[in-house]
């Protein structure tokens, strides 16, 4: 294959193919899930825009670390963070971000989303039910916008029975975003 061939592919793989079609439903619940009023109104997440894309991160994060631990899954898993990506891009643009500055924050966004991915990798592999979410409320509070008097425990807890639901999905569960909340 020559490299124009290999750069104009990068989003079809032929005329008419989508080749992140297989990830989209996935995309679509992970906003879904992240958009869940119990967030907000029970766990204390800010229903605000930094609140939300905290919301969306942490559950993108969940599945991420799901999918890192199967090789099988590297592939969709890169085609679910360019969903991200040009989601995150039409944000920053619709809300009037010009476009000398979408890409460097992009970068920012990016590396966002895999601190958050490190600190809950961290903070998921503690120990016991209650070492887990001990470990998650520092985590929450450094990454996620929560308002005055937010139930962090609620929080932490609803977080690990999501990344506890995401564990115990096979692989064709979760591309078929089988979340069950």
């Amino acid at each position: 294959m020559s490299l124009l061939s290999r750069i104009f592919r990068s989003r079809t793989f032929g005329p008419g193919t989508d080749d992140r079609a297989a990830v989209r439903p996935l995309w679509h619940r992970i906003v879904e899930i992240a958009r869940e009023k119990q967030w907000y109104a029970e766990c204390g997440v800010a229903d605000t825009v930094p609140g939300r894309f905290d919301a969306v991160t942490l559950v993108m994060a969940l599945v991420m670390l799901r999918m890192e631990r199967d090789k099988t899954m590297i592939e969709p898993a890169a085609r679910l963070t360019e969903l991200f990506v040009d989601d995150m891009d039409g944000q920053l643009r619709q809300s009037g971000v010009g476009d000398l500055v979408v890409g460097k924050r992009m970068g920012k966004l990016m590396s966002v989303l895999g601190g958050r991915i490190g600190a809950l990798r961290e903070a998921l592999a503690a120990g016991s039910e209650e070492e887990v979410c001990a470990a998650l409320i520092p985590v929450l509070e450094r990454n996620v916008t929560l308002i005055e008097g937010a139930d962090k425990p609620l929080l932490a807890a609803r977080v690990r029975r999501l990344a506890d639901g995401l564990d115990g999905l096979s692989n064709e569960e979760l591309l078929a975003a089988r979340i069950e909340r």
